[in-house]
């Protein structure tokens, strides 16, 4: 990608998969709508105190068999999502998979294992390990969030000794397709305003902007929880923020959610509520593919570029982004040269060729500009110890 003055020349469009979508939610890998998407973040790995970095869910991301997985084959073998997701890497050749490390739950010890340098070194060798051994393309850190400027210093010097792993890593195996080091970013100024983006910025391959949960349950009042302009708050203010401590612009991927976070017995946005409703898996949280909620009607803002449900009767008002939000931010990142658009999270949005998909409202609105990322992803792993990896799942 070129960071001239023209728009890239190409976009990214990545999507989170969860490991607990296939279960109560019942999306699995060979749901995910491929040529729609460049980039999947596989959540999560977690990490010790230590700074062992291992996997979340053994059973759904290495062990599940699917029905056409054998149970006789001799040797090591990968199954569960990683097999599904090699599979897929295999024949869609531009889509790169990353291993997201952390996230919301999992972010508890990354503050003392980014300020040890012994426990940096384990973090750097068991997440090099589950790349290759998964056949990724890619880690991407959910460090949510640094809270300390020593933090942040620490943040920059895991990143370095990553990046120095992944180089190693390429050239041992006269790989020429770089891996992919990227970060989930904060999009709250208390939290972004504490990062030395600019130290990040070389070893970092894209900046993954949470551009969303701007509202909620913890507000004052029922707002807008992904809007572009406005408030105190909105996507714009961060994006420019990123782009003041000098990250390319198309280095910068701005997020948005597929679920809309519920305010009750309010009378709109700005005014005080109380509760949040059951959700549709966590309390006042929806899946985006529910919305609007039977008896609602979906409004569009555009003066802040945001959309929101509201049921008069329940006074019950939903904070999302619709298709008609999804284009105009697919507008945005054409205008300000960005890197493309990132989800939270596949299993919420309306699946298949779904006039509201919004992974296909974002990919159709970046492709009016110039074409989705096709370089390629990485399919030789000789060194796995899957024999199934090591063979290509020939």
């Amino acid at each position: 990608m070129s960071s001239s003055n023209t728009h890239p020349g190409s976009f990214v469009v990545c999507s989170y998969f969860v490991a607990w979508a296939i279960y109560g939610r019942n999306h699995n890998v060979f749901d995910l709508p491929a040529q729609n998407l460049t980039h999947i973040l596989y959540a999560f790995a977690n990490l010790d105190n230590e700074g062992r970095v291992f996997l979340g869910d053994p059973w759904a991301d290495t062990d599940k068999h699917y029905e056409d997985d054998s149970w006789n084959e001799t040797g090591t073998n990968l199954y569960g999502n990683f097999k599904r997701l090699g599979l897929l890497k295999k024949a869609n050749r531009h889509l790169k998979v990353s291993l997201s490390i952390g996230g919301w739950t999992w972010s508890t010890h990354f503050a003392e294992v980014a300020a040890n340098p012994d426990k940096r070194a384990k973090f750097v060798k068991t997440s090099m390990e589950l790349m290759d051994n998964l056949g990724l393309d890619g880690l991407d850190i959910d460090w949510e969030y640094p809270k300390t400027p020593e933090d942040a210093v620490n943040y920059v010097s895991l990143l370095r000794e990553l990046r120095q792993a992944m180089d190693e890593y390429a050239a041992a195996k006269g790989d020429s397709i770089p891996y992919l080091l990227t970060g989930a970013m904060p999009c709250g100024e208390s939290q972004y305003s504490l990062l030395r983006l600019n130290e990040m910025n070389q070893y970092m391959d894209s900046f993954y902007l949470m551009a969303y949960d701007l509202a909620g349950s913890w507000s004052n009042a029922a707002g807008h929880q992904s809007n572009l302009h406005g408030g105190d708050n909105n996507v714009h203010k961060a994006v420019q923020h990123y782009i003041q401590q000098g990250i390319p612009s198309h280095k910068i991927i701005v997020g948005m959610p597929i679920y809309g976070r519920a305010f009750q017995n309010t009378n709109g946005i700005g005014h005080p509520f109380e509760g949040i409703g059951p959700g549709t898996w966590e309390q006042g949280v929806y899946d985006y593919k529910t919305l609007p909620l039977p008896g609602a009607v979906e409004y569009y803002d555009a003066d802040t570029v945001s959309s929101y449900s509201y049921d008069s009767a329940k006074r019950e008002l939903i904070t999302y982004d619709s298709p008609m939000v999804i284009d105009r931010k697919a507008e945005y990142v054409a205008q300000h040269r960005l890197g493309g658009a990132m989800f939270w999270e596949s299993s919420a949005d309306f699946q298949g060729d779904h006039e509201r998909s919004l992974i296909g409202a974002v990919s159709k609105g970046l492709r009016r500009h110039a074409p989705l990322d096709t370089s390629l992803n990485h399919l030789s792993y000789p060194t796995s110890i899957y024999e199934n990896v090591r063979n290509g799942f020939e």
